[in-house]
């Protein structure tokens, strides 16, 4: 996942998070290692309920410490995240690093116009004059593509479209040049022409700043078109990661050929039927022993010895690349030939 002569810029090591709830311990997170390197994209995908969320909320420290237990190690060009301080960690976030929220009307205030708050970002981090910060919120809503952005920094936000207050939003997150980006699922909710304008915004302005950005979402579409490499999770736990090609191109888990299944081809027959994943995903309060995905999964008979239920699969890394199942590398390799070919005719 990072090039060997440099080190990279986040590194996520045997990252557990768990709540305590009135029904007992949800374990979001369980067990997720994988790095960043600056100017870099890396795509977190899976269904809701798979952590990705929680993942990248950690990262930013915005999560209750007094009900919820974090262990393993995030460290941010260098500096170890889960042991600093609140004061340190408002520091860093929107500053060194920054979120770019799925729900922008949500996330924004409606009380307040659109180039108060990018400027109160600015000037907490900065010190800048009020002047300073309102001009400075002009130029990044200009670089985000706002029409008239000297005028439009005076409006609300139920005066801008849910395209342009997303644009804001990225506006806002990348007012102080940050050096990680975290994108949740930020075109979700927009309609697909505005979905790639927001994807060659975040593009070019990682060109231009050299910014990490990790993006997360559901739709494998979005991953083709934006990340580097892809991270797929499911019950909490990393079940294929590598580059963007080889996951997409070569997957080597059943979940992610799942994934592929339920999403229509470009490239295939306009009359293949879509194969959505059968069953639900599992509850975090109670999830299923062994791999997470067993229950769910049309190769457990495949399988000797039922390890797929009482033992879980290791995440084998090499060169960036892993899957965590029990499938023998030379079945993988058949069966996802077996699914191409059903998608292919």
């Amino acid at each position: 996942m990072t090039s060997t002569d440099q080190q990279p810029f986040l590194s996520v090591r045997d990252l557990k998070v768990h709540f305590s709830t009135e029904d007992g311990v949800v374990k979001a997170v369980d067990g997720l290692t994988f790095d960043l390197a600056k100017g870099k994209t890396l795509g977190i995908v899976g269904e809701s309920g798979s952590g990705k969320s929680v993942t990248n909320l950690t990262i930013l420290g915005l999560h209750d410490r007094e009900r919820t237990a974090i262990d393993g190690e995030i460290l941010l060009d260098g500096k170890e995240l889960l042991t600093a301080s609140e004061r340190e960690l408002e520091k860093l976030r929107g500053n060194k690093m920054s979120m770019i929220f799925q729900d922008a009307l949500a996330s924004l205030s409606p009380y307040h116009t659109i180039g108060k708050q990018i400027g109160e970002t600015y000037r907490k981090h900065t010190g800048a004059s009020k002047a300073e910060a309102r001009a400075r919120a002009i130029e990044m809503l200009k670089r985000v593509g706002i029409p008239q952005p000297d005028v439009r920094v005076d409006d609300y936000p139920h005066q801008f479209s849910g395209g342009m207050r997303q644009r804001a939003m990225i506006a806002m997150a990348l007012v102080c040049d940050p050096e990680l980006l975290i994108a949740d699922e930020p075109t979700t909710a927009l309609d697909v022409t505005v979905q790639a304008q927001i994807m060659d915004l975040l593009k070019d302005l990682q060109q231009e700043f050299g910014t990490a950005i990790i993006f997360i979402t559901h739709d494998l579409g979005v991953i083709a078109d934006i990340a580097d490499d892809v991270l797929v999770m499911y019950g909490g736990r990393c079940v294929e990661r590598g580059t963007k090609k080889e996951v997409l191109r070569a997957p080597q888990h059943p979940y992610t050929w799942g994934l592929l299944g339920s999403m229509p081809s470009l490239d295939g027959p306009v009359d293949v039927p879509l194969s959505p994943i059968p069953g639900s995903p599992p509850s975090l309060l109670n999830p299923p022993t062994g791999c997470r995905f067993h229950p769910r999964c049309t190769f457990t008979e495949k399988v000797t010895g039922g390890l797929c239920a009482s033992a879980q699969p290791l995440l084998e890394i090499t060169d960036g690349r892993g899957a965590a199942c029990h499938l023998t590398a030379d079945q993988r390799r058949d069966f996802f030939a077996d699914f191409a070919a059903t998608r292919s005719h």
